[in-house]
Order: structure tokens, then sequence, then C-alpha cells
């Protein structure tokens, strides 16, 4: 193994001092364009590799970004770091992903490693459960780190945060079944201690009351986001002596379970039965019975967290921002709620 290149070999070679090397290398100004290019293609035919974390450690700047989400084997976590890198590759920075499956331990893990690896921010989506990331907050706030939140936010006075408005996709989700005739509409919510599947709620009972329709909890169950969660759902809603005749679910996943276990009892969607989930995952699209849903625009919550970021460091130094920014949510009315022709 050859050894490892560095600033004073090169020095050497030109018969420069390795100060000379280090000022042309970190692109100083008081280097001349003959000194820097002679430097620099001596870097280059010596195979030198720049110590990234001592540079970050030095400037203050690593052009590394860290995205933290709950998993990325979601379509909508998937794509809004697509978003993300899209937007933040042009200016030259670097995204460095975490996940924390939603475990808020790990999640306080994902961002000391971060921390420790000298990023210059933190895009992320809170853990279902997270109630302690308050002091290392702070103590980023303090530091002048950004952290910008998409999707599942915190609260924190300074922080900016990207989320759709899931109130009004919950009221337009119901909305549309009260339309198409329904009287009786379930909600499977999910974990209505995360704002988000709170929101998606509080918009469903809204919309059953400005409609005059009346609200019963028997039909709102929590769940896990699952497919299982959603078949369960439907075996417990059917065994109610009034059942109900529709489903909004604040999940794609849980709305294909349900929509699974209804037509293995026989019962016709959406004749007799109509469902409309949340996300507007890939396969809401392409089933043969397809499945109506919430779309949470997660490529362009992606670039605009991104461009939050951007905002807050830009022209070299951080500028104290708090943006709140709140995408408009788009139902995609397919098969499963389609009453009407």
């Amino acid at each position: 193994m050859s050894e490892k290149i560095t600033i004073y070999d090169i020095a050497e070679k030109l018969n420069i001092s390795a100060a000379t090397v280090s000022r042309a290398l970190n692109n100083s100004s008081k280097i001349s364009a003959t000194t820097r290019q002679l430097v620099l293609e001596a870097a280059e035919s010596m195979n030198y590799k720049q110590n990234k974390l001592a540079l970050a450690l030095k400037s203050g700047r690593s052009n590394n970004i860290g995205v933290i989400v709950p998993h990325i084997n979601r379509n909508f976590f998937s794509t809004i770091i697509r978003g993300i890198e899209e937007e933040l590759n042009p200016h030259g920075y670097h995204v460095i992903i975490c996940q924390s499956y939603n475990d808020e331990a790990k999640e306080f893990e994902c961002i000391s490693t971060l921390l420790n690896a000298q990023v210059d921010g933190i895009l992320m989506s809170i853990a279902s459960v997270t109630t302690h990331l308050d002091q290392i907050i702070n103590n980023m706030i303090k530091k002048e780190i950004p952290m910008v939140f998409f999707d599942r936010k915190k609260n924190i006075e300074g922080l900016s945060s990207v989320t759709i408005n899931d109130y009004e996709g919950g009221y337009q989700a119901t909305q549309h079944l009260i339309n198409e005739g329904c009287k009786k509409i379930a909600h499977l919510a999910v974990d209505r201690s995360i704002e988000i599947y709170k929101d998606r709620f509080n918009g469903y009972k809204h919309a059953l009351i400005d409609n005059g329709l009346d609200y019963n909890d028997k039909f709102v169950f929590e769940t896990k986001s699952n497919i299982e969660a959603g078949k369960e759902a439907v075996k417990k809603l059917l065994k109610l002596k009034n059942p109900p005749d529709a489903i909004f679910s604040s999940s794609d996943w849980v709305a294909l379970g349900a929509v699974q276990e209804l037509r293995e009892r026989g019962i016709n969607i959406p004749e007799d039965f109509c469902v409309v989930g949340f996300s507007n995952e890939p396969f809401t699209k392409f089933l043969e019975l397809s499945i109506s849903s919430v779309d949470q625009s997660p490529l362009d919550m992606g670039k605009i967290a991104a461009k939050v970021f951007l905002e807050q460091v830009k022209e070299g130094g951080n500028v104290k921002i708090e943006q709140k920014v709140i995408l408009a949510p788009k139902l995609h009315i397919r098969k499963s709620s389609l009453k009407t022709k």
C-alpha cells in the first residue's frame, strides 16, 4: 500500500513552502493564479487527497448536509430526498442520509453523529414518538447550525418547516366521499399524537359537521401504517351494529389493507363502500382497483426544504430566518371512491 501524499510532499516537489501549497489548494487570494495552477497540477499528478474533515474543522464548512427520515424505503421520503439532492447538489452540497426508524433514541444518535461529522445543517422529519429533542436542537440554534423540518415537525421558535396543509387534505378527502353519497364515513387515523395525523383527523371531523353529518367516535380507529392494520380495522368496523359505508385513511398502506379485506368479503367497491387514502403512493394508481388518495407533493417539499436551508446560509453566513411553508394538498380521485360517472 502506497504512503498517503501530503502537502509537504507537494511542497518538496515544487520547492515551495507547505503554507503556500495549503493556500493554493484552498483558493486563497494571496496566491497567484500561476502558482495555484502549478500546485493543482502537482496534486493531481501525485494523487493527493484533501482531508475533508480537517478542512471542515478549519473553515467551519463541510458542504455536507444531514437528512433524517423515519424510513427511507417509503416512496414519500425517498422522493423528498431526491428533491433535496436535486436542489443542493448544484450548490456543491452532498447529502448524508440517516434513518430514525421512528425511534427517538436512534433519532438522537443520528443527530449527534451528523453534528460530529461537521455537517453544515440538518433537514429532518421527526420520529413518531419524539419528545426529547429540545435540548440538542436548542444547542444547534445557539451554535447557528441550520435545521429545517419537513412533513413531521416540532414547533420550535426560530426553526423553519415545510409541510402540506394536512387539515385541508383530510377535509377534501371527506368532502369528496360525502359528495359521492357516503353518509357513514369511518377514519383510520394512524397516530393522532403526531401533528400531521391529528390535522387530518380534524379535517375529516369538521367536514362531517359542516355537511350536517353526525361524528361517531366508534368510526375512528388509530392504527399502524401497514396493510395488516387496514385489514384488522375493517374487520372491527364491519362488526358494528351500524357499520360505515366509507373509509378515509391517513395512510395509503392502511387504505390498501382495507380495500383487500373488503374485496375478500365480497363487498363491492365503490358501489357499496368507498375508500380514500393519503400520500398518493405509486401503487395507488397502478392497481386494477386504483385507490383515491391525497398527494403530499414530496418532490416539491424536498426542493423547498433545501431552498429554505440555502436562504439561511447564503452569502457565507447564517441568516436568522424562520419560514413556515405550507403546501396545498391535491386529491386524486380514482376507482375506489368514484360512484358517479
